[in-house]
Formats: structure tokens, C-alpha cells, sequence
């Protein structure tokens, strides 16, 4: 439903596209510049290939056709095809359009899926004039930059609460600095929780007072199954690993789409990944009453133990010390599906502080973490806003002045 002015053409005649290059791990430079693969960004290098913006196509496997941006210059992998000639278009606009298509119809392979520009460039599309793209860019764009900015803010609030963590339970500063007689820039009531002297572990010196349980100790783990199947109608919030790799965003399923047997999630669990935990996968999730959540049996599903708080134990369980030690654990000789045991996982020794310390920790940064699911939940109505925005706005059937006003709203 194309509007007046709105152009016919080839796909070649509105980009150009071409495959990526070649640049090995041993090549890679330390630098700012980063490296677009199939999937978006896979690292980074000292040397430009594109200048941005830039907009990446995955040509091949699992990323065939996942459409990427880059709003620098960058270097495009030979994993995916990349524009070369906007010819004029508005980069974002392109980007944005490009994510409409399905390129599953223009597969030139045969086992594996396979993306050609020469398979590609001859496909007629329905283009709007340059002052509607840009309008379109806008709106969209608006939306993304929205969803960048909870993502920025997500990893400065729990960065400050991590920080928080390894100053008290890892580095014990405050007990450090009593111990020498300097400032603890605490209050008072806080800075009196603490010793100031060590003793030994079987972790090192350790507070004087203070314990070494095991991480069964601080978590329980809940193993209540569920099959999404037997409730095929009912909408369920699926948390899996994809799902986590993807922005940790679960995604919304009806119980006929969900195959396999699930862990139940309820409200107020730390998800911990057994598999590749060379992989940081801690999920503070964001579960609330009435509604119906399971996750991957890959997941261990932990509820903290009093005195023990949710933001304690998510702390803890993304602690540099605890991520060493689950590490070790691993056992399977592939690469790509190794595990830690649950019981090994759950006997893996920790420090224990008193009850009002971990009190004091809790009223510090569960305000911090709660704003971070928060702006999560936020994120996922935007995004699910701008997805059912982009076909109707891109193909002409809803106007840019139609769809402003509940974007303003949504953002005011």
C-alpha cells in the first residue's frame, strides 16, 4: 500500500551489496573499530573496511538474513554481505527496510543457506521518497535509541552494585580501612558492622567472624518441571539461552510452541546456566504475579536463602571468584556443550558474611538492580512497538503523522 511518490525499482538500484572480508583472530589489532560478522558485532580492530553508517546482511548458516547497523565505521566479515552505495537513500531508512525482507526466498545454496548479491539485487521493491525515509528513520530510530539508552544504563547500575560487592565481600575495604585507621565512607551504623582484622580460610583471609559455607548454603534450587504443552493456549514468558545471548528479553510463546519438558520460574529467582559457563549467563529475571514463566533445563533456578537476598546472590553468582571456580568445573570433551554439575555448582565454597552486613549490601543495591528490570520490561514494550510499526510504516499502510503521537505518549 504504497503511498504518492513512492518509487519502483530493484533491490540493486536502492543499495548495492557486497560480500565482506576476510580478517583472521590473528590479524585482529587492538582498536576501537568494530568487527561486523553475521549476527552484529563480533569484536574489535584498529582498521576501517566501511565508513558508516552501515548496514550488514548475514549470508550464510544460522544468520542467513539477520540484518545488522552500525552508526560508525566499521569492518564487514566475509560472513555477511554489506552496503556499499545507499545511492542517496537514508542509511537507517535502509536498514530498517532491509529488516522487512524475507530472504529465506532468495536462498542460492542448497545444505546450508546461502546469500548471493547477484540472487539478491534483482528483486523489485516499492521505495518511499527521501523526506519519508527520513521521516520513518526518525521514528523507528527513536525507538531503538530509547531501547540503547535502557541498555547504557542497565550496565552502568550494575556495574555500580557489582563494584559495591567486591569492595565489601571480595576486597573487604572497609575492613582494610578500619584496619589502618582511614575513612571508611560509610556511615557510621554501616562502618561499625564491620571487623577489623582477618583470619584464615580455605579461601584465603577472610574477615574475623566471618564464615565459609557452600553456595547450597546461600541458594535453593528449585526444580518444579513444567510442559508448556499441556497448556497450548496459554501465553507463557519463555527465559531460554537465545533468549538471554538476545538482550536477556524472554520471549512471549503460546504452550503449543514450547516442545520440551521446562524448569517453572517463579517471581524473585536468579537463573544460573550449567552449559559453556565460560559463558556468563546470570539472569536476574523479570517474573511477576500472574504470569507464566518456565526457562531451559540448561538454567538452574535459585532462590536466595535467608538471610540471603535476590541481589546478593546475583552479585555473588557474577563475582569474578565464583565464575573462577564454576569454570573448573566443567566436564564434556566438546567444546560447544560442556556443563558444570549441579552438585558441584551448588558445594562450591563461598564466604558467608553476618546477616546484617548482607542487610545493609541489600538496602544499598536492590533499588539499583530493580531499576535495571524496569527499564528491561520497557525496553521489551518498545521494542514490540517498533516490530509492529516497521512493515506497516515501511510498506506504506500506516503514515509517519499516525504513528507519532502514541510513540510520544509512550516516551513522555
Amino acid at each position: 500500500m504504497a503511498g504518492d511518490g513512492w518509487l519502483r525499482m530493484q533491490l540493486g538500484d536502492f543499495v548495492t551489496l557486497q560480500r565482506g572480508h576476510d580478517l583472521p583472530d590473528e590479524r585482529r589489532l587492538s582498536g576501537t573499530i568494530p568487527i561486523l560478522g553475521s549476527f552484529g558485532i563480533t569484536g574489535w580492530h584498529n582498521e576501517a573496511k566501511a565508513r558508516g553508517p552501515g548496514v550488514t546482511v548475514g549470508r550464510s548458516g544460522a544468520s542467513f538474513g539477520v540484518v545488522c547497523y552500525s552508526a560508525v565505521d566499521y569492518w564487514p566479515l566475509n560472513t555477511a554481505l554489506y552496503v556499499i552505495d545507499f545511492h542517496g537513500n537514508d542509511e537507517r531508512f535502509a536498514y530498517y527496510f532491509l529488516k522487512t525482507f524475507d530472504f529465506q526466498g532468495y536462498n542460492s545454496g542448497s545444505a546450508q543457506p546461502s546469500l548471493n548479491r547477484n540472487f539478491v539485487h534483482p528483486i523489485p521493491v516499492v521505495v518511499p521518497p527521501i523526506k519519508e525515509q527520513h521521516a520513518i528513520a526518525n521514528i523507528l530510530g527513536t525507538l531503538d535509541d530509547k531501547i540503547e539508552l535502557n541498555r547504557r544504563m542497565n550496565e552502568t547500575l550494575e556495574a555500580m552494585a557489582r563494584a559495591l560487592f567486591k569492595s565489601w565481600f571480595m576486597d573487604f575495604d572497609p575492613l582494610r580501612a578500619k584496619a589502618e585507621g582511614r575513612d571508611l565512607s560509610l556511615p557510621k551504623p554501616i562502618a561499625d558492622l564491620f571487623p577489623d582484622s582477618f583470619e584464615g580460610s580455605e579461601l584465603g583471609e577472610i574477615p574475623k567472624g566471618w564464615k565459609i559455607g557452600r553456595f547450597g548454603d546461600v541458594v535453593e534450587l528449585l526444580r518444579d518441571q513444567e510442559n508448556p504443552l499441556s497448556s497450548p493456549d496459554e501465553l507463557f514468558h519463555h527465559f531460554s539461552l537465545p533468549a538471554f545471548d538476545g538482550g536477556q528479553s524472554p520471549k512471549l510463546e503460546y504452550g503449543e510452541s514450547i516442545k520440551s519438558q521446562k524448569w517453572h520460574v517463579p517471581v524473585g529467582v536468579i537463573l544460573l546456566s550449567k552449559l559453556n559457563p565460560e559463558i556468563e549467563r546470570v539472569w536476574m529475571v523479570d517474573v511477576r504475579s500472574g504470569e507464566r514463566a518456565v526457562c531451559s533445563t540448561e538454567f538452574l533456578v535459585l532462590c536466595s536463602r535467608s538471610p540471603f537476598t535476590r541481589s546478593y546472590v546475583y552479585c555473588l553468582a557474577r563475582s569474578s571468584l565464583f565464575r573462577q571456580q564454576i569454570e573448573g568445573l566443567v566436564t564434556g570433551t566438546s567444546k560447544s556443550h560442556q556443563r558444570a554439575q549441579v552438585d558441584s555448582i551448588l558445594n562450591l565454597a563461598v564466604v558467608v558474611p553476618p546477616s546484617s552486613i548482607v542487610a545493609a549490601f541489600d538496602h544499598s543495591v536492590d533499588i539499583l538492580l530493580t531499576r535495571t528490570l524496569n527499564y528491561r520490561r520497557e525496553s521489551r514494550i518498545l521494542a514490540a512497538l517498533r516490530d509492529a510499526l516497521l512493515p506497516k510504516l515501511i510498506s506504506g499502510e500506516l503514515r509517519v503523522r499516525d504513528a507519532e503521537r502514541p510513540i510520544e505518549e509512550l516516551l513522555s
